[in-house]
């Protein structure tokens, strides 16, 4: 199908939901919940987070009102859309008596439920990529993974404004989307409300050829360019990432990671919002009545369960799992999956409880912030 953008209103955008949900889509996207803006079930536009944004930095993270009616004004809050793909608990499978002596083994079946993305940034869009390689394209498959990503439907967004946290333009993963979607929008506020949907697949303009829209013109095109040019110049963070695996492999025993270690409370907020961490652990747990279920849960390496092996904890300071979580992020995670493992998103910036920046800490390492010369490897 010929995959010509076009140019919906605020009454386009409704009717989009509308599609999806008529699809059978269940639509999730950006709602205004507990002072935050977070990923939830979408019914129609009027659930939208409209004339909201968010102001982002260390250890800090506020909602507060724009002077105007943006639907997609904000930068990224304390979900990722890993929570739908790779949910945060998993039932593997459970064991029961059936009361003759035999025991019955069953796993839950995998999901049929089709899901709809609204709203997609791209550093979001670079994030579910290096999970589909970690979860797909290893030697083993994660069935469970396959089947939730296979029925997805993404809807992306250019981003129009840069959190105080964000820092994709360094990591090359943003601000414009350049693949993993189906459709991309770009939002035009004033009067008119518009929105330029540009479609990726045949999927993305079969829908846009059932919205109320006109065709894009040369000025929809030259507005979205310098909305994302302006984005990418507004960028709140920054960090160099050409020489990162080397730089920190050559640099385990540098002493920043003692001067990050004396702030780092190893709570792990960085893991549970980081959109591309996928470490999980495995428990079973028994019933009164004899049944036994096994299931997964998201892990992080900042506890020190986690590494533990008989005998104790490999990495038993706070010293040692702040680093293994650096430099697999940012040096070894190349070595196992052919990428980075940070899209620059700023999250684990902004929820860290006492501010700790990781684009600061490879600036110290590398030497070009205080502190980053007292001493190296």
């Amino acid at each position: 199908m010929e995959q010509q953008p076009g140019v919906i209103t605020r009454d386009g955008l409704e009717a989009l939901i509308a599609a999806l949900r008529g699809d059978g889509f269940r639509v999730l996207g950006p709602r205004l919940r507990d002072e935050a803006i977070v990923y939830d079930d979408v019914d129609s536009a009027d659930d939208l987070p409209a004339g909201w944004t968010d102001q982002q930095d260390g250890g800090h993270y506020r909602v507060a009102r724009r002077d105007d009616a943006a639907l997609f004004g904000y930068a990224v809050g304390p979900h990722a859309w890993k929570r739908f793909l790779h949910p945060p608990l998993q039932l593997l499978w459970r064991a029961e008596h059936d009361g003759r002596g035999a025991i019955h083994v069953t796993t839950p079946p995998e999901s049929t439920e089709r899901l709809a993305f609204l709203a997609v940034r791209s550093c979001e869009l670079h994030a579910i990529a290096i999970q589909d390689r970690v979860f797909l394209q290893g030697p083993f498959v994660d069935h469970g993974y396959k089947a939730r990503r296979d029925s997805v439907f993404v809807v992306a967004v250019n981003c129009a404004e840069a959190g105080g946290t964000c820092f994709c333009v360094s990591m090359n993963t943003g601000p414009r989307a350049a693949s993993g979607y189906d459709i991309a929008l770009t939002e035009f506020v004033g009067d008119p409300h518009e929105f330029l949907l540009e479609p990726a697949t045949d999927r993305g303009a079969a829908l846009l050829a059932r919205l109320p829209h006109r065709p894009a013109e040369q000025r929809d095109h030259d507005r979205a360019a310098q909305i994302s040019a302006q984005t990418a110049a507004s960028m709140g963070r920054d960090m160099r990432s050409d020489d990162l695996h080397d730089l920190l492999l050559a640099n385990l025993e540098h002493k920043r990671w003692d001067h990050v270690a004396a702030r780092c409370l190893t709570c792990g907020n960085c893991t549970q919002v980081c959109p591309t961490c996928f470490c999980t652990s495995v428990s079973d747990a028994n019933d009164l009545t004899g049944a036994t279920e096994r299931t997964k849960r998201w892990d992080s390496c900042f506890t020190m369960d986690f590494s533990y092996i008989h005998g104790g904890s490999v990495r038993s300071s706070s010293r040692s799992r702040y680093r293994q979580w650096m430099t697999h992020k940012l040096a070894t995670w190349v070595d196992q999956f052919g990428t980075s493992g940070c899209v620059g998103c700023g999250r684990c910036i902004t929820w860290c409880p006492v501010g700790i920046d990781i684009t600061e800490e490879v600036r110290a390492i590398r030497g070009d912030a205080p502190g980053g010369t007292d001493g190296g490897s």
